[in-house]
């Protein structure tokens, strides 16, 4: 036991070295690259075959409304998780949490994947469904900035300074959303300029200069890892879970809802993965998602995010904002005099999710 403490004392120590370094390093003037902004996110975007290992950091900025179900991705977007990683393709992947007290990882293979407690001895298999809460593998720049960029148009994208991160002369990249109704006001990618790879994201909201979330390679090895450090079998002796399925979530005895195809300026959109009781709507990074909320759970998370620091309540409901994220539950009078209640959640303005109960109120009625 005391050698395990020392052992993860020593983990911290160096983590807190490696933290401080960026500060150092990244002072250092950077070299910049001739590469249009539409190339750069085309690299970008092509960079999933990329080979690497290396530590990475992401802060957030966020502070969301805590419930059982959003614990982890609260802790994800509104503290600072330290990750290693090792990646060999698309289906062959490492990513493990580093904290003082232990280690968390995932294992990416061809079925799905397989998260690892070390402390408690716990193994969890996941089929890797098309929807999911966003986990720590999804923090790492690499997986963020190609899922950010992925619909990002030609004027949307500006070149930005380079920036040196983890040991490379990065060339920067702005993608700033056209959509009226984003709540994002920019998000900046610092990319290897020779394959692509995004080094650092940066995620900013107009209300605020403390960046929602900031992730960035502090060490970087574009050398491919060996297969035996990212496969992963389950100890006989592990206790074996599966991972809820968020497609499977009950959103009790619903029809499909009835939702305009626009909301708020944004077309109504299909997703895969999505259930067919929830609107999504918009593109790229200004979306929102719209649900017909089951009455038990309605006046739980109504109460919840009333009492959140700088709710917005009114005869729509009741709506909050952490960083360019928003939340809003609304009720609706229906046709035949019934009542409905909507929960409304995205990158988008307050105003827009306003905007968009107002618009369900008028479908309904």
């Amino acid at each position: 036991m005391v050698r395990r403490g020392w052992r993860w004392a020593v983990v911290a120590l160096g983590l807190a070295v490696l933290v401080a370094l960026p500060a150092v390093f990244e002072a250092l003037p950077a070299d910049d690259a001739s590469v249009a902004a539409t190339d750069l996110r085309d690299r970008v975007l092509a960079s999933d075959d990329v080979a690497f290992s290396g530590y990475a950091v992401s802060t957030g900025g966020l502070t969301l409304p805590v419930s059982d179900a959003l614990t982890g991705v609260a802790d994800l977007l509104s503290d600072q998780t330290s990750l290693r990683a090792w990646y060999r393709g698309a289906e062959d992947w490492r990513v493990d949490v580093v904290t003082t007290t232990g280690e968390t990882g995932t294992h990416r293979d061809a079925a799905g994947t397989w998260t690892w407690d070390y402390a408690d001895q716990r193994a969890s298999r996941g089929d890797a469904p098309p929807l999911a809460l966003p986990a720590a593998p999804d923090l790492l720049p690499s997986a963020l900035g190609r899922r950010l960029l992925s619909e990002a148009t030609d004027a949307e994208l500006t070149r930005i300074d380079p920036a040196r991160v983890a040991g490379v002369d990065a060339v920067g990249l702005r993608y700033t959303p056209a959509a009226e109704a984003a709540s994002v006001s920019a998000v900046d990618i610092w990319a290897d300029p020779t394959t692509g790879l995004p080094l650092r994201v940066v995620v900013r909201s107009a209300d605020t200069s403390i960046p929602a979330l900031d992730t960035r390679f502090l060490d970087l090895d574009l050398a491919t890892p060996d297969a035996a450090t990212t496969a992963f079998d389950p100890p006989p002796d592990a206790d074996v879970t599966t991972d809820r399925d968020l497609t499977d979530v009950d959103l009790g005895r619903q029809e499909r809802a009835d939702l305009p195809a626009t909301l708020a300026g944004l077309d109504r959109r299909t997703v895969e993965g999505v259930p067919d009781q929830i609107g999504a709507y918009g593109s790229g990074i200004t979306v929102l998602a719209v649900s017909a909320l089951p009455g038990r759970a309605a006046g739980s998370l109504r109460s919840q995010l009333a009492a959140t620091p700088g709710a917005v309540v009114d005869d729509l409901g009741v709506r909050i904002a952490a960083g360019p994220l928003s939340l809003m539950v609304a009720g609706t009078s229906t046709r035949d005099g019934g009542s409905g209640t909507y929960l409304l959640a995205g990158t988008v303005t307050l105003d827009a999710l306003a905007t968009a109960a107002q618009q369900i109120q008028e479908t309904d009625r």
